[in-house]
């Protein structure tokens, strides 16, 4: 007869009840739509469900339109000690932050990776290359879209409220003060929250709390109003995970899983470069 006896593992867990009991592990509670960035498009999004989508995008702004002026005017009539640390706080959705040190960590790696030869060390330099070159196009391509757009829509800024309106528009050919929607701010903080956590999951929450309180800041400094602002959450998001799924088609950085989801390959040759500069500095500092 044969008889089936628990590991010492299985008996610890099943210690106070059955011998040979199986233990279910629970399963784990995916992450929410928005929070999981392994999925191709956020919430969702696919080529069969983009109509929804869009219509629910569009009655959001509809609904939000309403607040539009009411929630800019209050907010910009906040007495300065109130609105005082959103101008500190919307410097957060500057492009510069990232645009510029990634350009030029691009240009200085690139220049020192081109005549190495095959190895460890030009591996490495690759890496770097195609990490600063993704974060530039991930931030600055929504970015450039959000340009384009508030030039061709040119709505007027709540600074000018009182001499043109919400709803004044001139398409074009127009100055800042007709370029509101939709917020640049809002667009570059998004894409970089959204950038960075394809790379690193774990600082995602932190980068969207920095993003949505550096999007919002740009209420009460009247730069925009409350419209201008969703739909930099939509342009920056969207463009974010347009940049990644590219990169991911082409095998850079990413790779597309057969479920359809989209994970970091990591950054292996970086990695072991950096052991073995350290594995050097912890030798040389034994023998000195």
């Amino acid at each position: 007869m044969t008889h089936f006896r628990p590991s010492a593992r299985q008996g610890d867990k099943n210690r106070g009840g059955v011998a040979g009991e199986v233990t279910r592990v629970p399963r784990e509670t995916p992450p929410p739509a928005f929070m999981d960035l392994t999925q191709p498009w956020p919430l969702g999004l696919s080529r069969t469900s983009w109509i929804p989508h869009v219509k629910v995008a569009v009655l959001m702004l509809f609904i939000v339109v309403w607040f539009d002026v009411w929630a800019s005017q209050s907010a910009m009539a906040w007495p300065d000690m109130w609105r005082e640390p959103f101008f500190f706080i919307t410097d957060f959705g500057l492009a510069d932050w990232v645009l510029i040190p990634t350009l030029i960590m691009f240009i200085a790696v690139m220049v020192i990776m081109l005549p190495l030869r095959r190895g460890r060390y030009r591996r490495a330099f690759y890496e770097a290359v195609l990490v600063s070159g993704y974060l530039f196009i991930a931030v600055g391509l929504p970015g450039l879209a959000s340009n384009i757009l508030k030039r061709i829509i040119g709505r007027a800024r709540p600074v000018i409220y009182e001499d043109a309106g919400a709803f004044e528009f001139r398409h074009l050919f127009n100055n800042w003060t007709f370029q509101s929607f939709p917020s640049g701010h809002t667009t570059t903080s998004l894409a970089i929250a959204f950038a960075v956590g394809f790379l690193a999951p774990r600082f995602f929450s932190i980068l969207l709390l920095i993003a949505v309180a550096a999007s919002f800041s740009r209420v009460p400094v009247g730069m925009h109003y409350p419209t201008d602002v969703v739909g930099g959450f939509i342009v920056g998001t969207l463009g974010a995970y347009f940049v990644r799924n590219e990169f991911a088609r082409r095998r850079w950085l990413f790779l597309r899983h057969p479920d359809g989801t989209v994970h970091f390959r990591g950054l292996p040759g970086l990695r072991r470069l950096v052991r073995g500069w350290r594995r050097k500095a912890s030798a040389t500092s034994a023998s000195g």
